[in-house]
């Protein structure tokens, strides 16, 4: 069923505000993907902030043009059957889901990404963000090794005075 004029309008205005928000918008291939299959993506990146949609290459064009900071972007790769994975809290996390769904499902190939500059990225440069890890888990890490001199003190002090009060026990029954 074909879209009336402001059904177009408003696909775009709604992907042009998608596009300006998110800090890396992702593009893949889903040819061959079942419907329940992409159902169970979107719940997954829905999960880590993500939002996917399958629109028209033409419309996510016209949106593209609509907004100032990605005017420049290279389309020439917008051709089949693509998604589009928005995500405006990480920069990473929606490479990241699609990366993981593509695992159980190789239907799913990157195209490329495009970023909040108005950088169109390749599919190598996509993938090679995917592997990244997340910015939470990247921020535990940072903790972590911050923490580790303080815990290693704290083990060593802990185990001193845990040898002395036992020679004091000692001690104290001789």
């Amino acid at each position: 069923m074909a879209l009336t004029k402001q059904e177009k309008d408003d696909v775009v205005a709604e992907v042009a505000a998608l596009l300006s928000a998110s800090k890396l918008t992702v593009v893949a291939k889903y040819e061959g993907t079942t419907v329940k299959a992409l159902q169970g993506l979107r719940r997954e990146a829905r999960a880590n902030g993500t939002r996917v949609k399958v629109v028209k290459n033409r419309l996510v064009i016209k949106a593209l043009q609509q907004t100032t900071a990605l005017k420049t972007v290279e389309t020439g790769a917008l051709e089949g059957m693509l998604l589009y994975a928005f995500n405006s809290e990480d920069e990473v996390a929606s490479a990241q889901v699609l990366h993981t769904f593509a695992k159980a499902n190789p239907t799913i190939q990157f195209v490329g990404g495009i970023t909040s500059d108005g950088t169109f990225i390749d599919a190598a440069n996509v993938k090679a963000l995917a592997t990244l890890p997340s910015k939470n888990q990247m921020i535990a890490g940072l903790i972590n090794t911050l923490n580790a001199p303080i815990l290693g003190v704290m083990s060593g002090l802990s185990g001193n005075l845990h040898g002395l009060l036992k020679g004091l026990e000692a001690k104290a029954s001789n």
